[in-house]
């Protein structure tokens, strides 16, 4: 039986068409869903940079108020996109339990929230937003795949890209 379920997003061109069968699987199911969306971390040269024009009071600053203050405003972000799709009188956005984005990596992010949530179902797309339609499955999809305890969902992205530029 699946009670509650995890949507993966990349926030990509994709990600509404991924979204919809997401939320037409919470109704079949009656189903939570929760949203998750993975920062990656800041790269060496991105910090190395910052530490070159930064004093360290001001950098420490920065990686603890500014990291949380851009966390909440990508979760802003997700919200209003979902409502800018689904529509502000649309009861799909009610189905949706809770956004959230974590810094980290994807395929980690996506399994730790999976674990902390004690979801019934992982629900994701097959490639990432920069892969391209040679590529049968994204990086991330695949380690989901591989490392899940619990059932994936996932949307191939490959047929619908083929759709689009028909």
């Amino acid at each position: 039986m699946i009670r509650s379920m995890l949507y993966a997003t990349d926030l990509g061109l994709y990600a509404p068409y991924v979204m919809q069968h997401a939320l037409a699987l919470a109704r079949s199911f009656k189903a939570d869903l929760y949203v998750i969306h993975a920062v990656e971390p800041m790269g060496l040269f991105a910090e190395s940079v910052l530490q070159s024009y930064l004093d360290e009071p001001t950098l420490n600053e920065l990686h603890t108020e500014g990291l949380s203050t851009m966390m909440a405003g990508i979760e802003r972000k997700v919200l209003d996109g979902f409502r800018e799709e689904l529509g502000e009188g649309q009861q799909d956005l009610a189905l949706i339990t809770a956004v959230r984005v974590r810094q980290g990596d994807p395929a980690q992010v996506i399994l730790d929230q999976a674990q902390r949530l004690a979801v019934d179902l992982l629900i994701v797309g097959s490639h990432s937003q920069g892969a391209g339609t040679d590529t049968p499955l994204g990086r991330t999809a695949a380690r989901v795949l591989q490392l899940s305890p619990v059932p994936v969902y996932m949307v191939p992205l490959s047929q619908q890209l083929g759709r689009r530029k028909a």
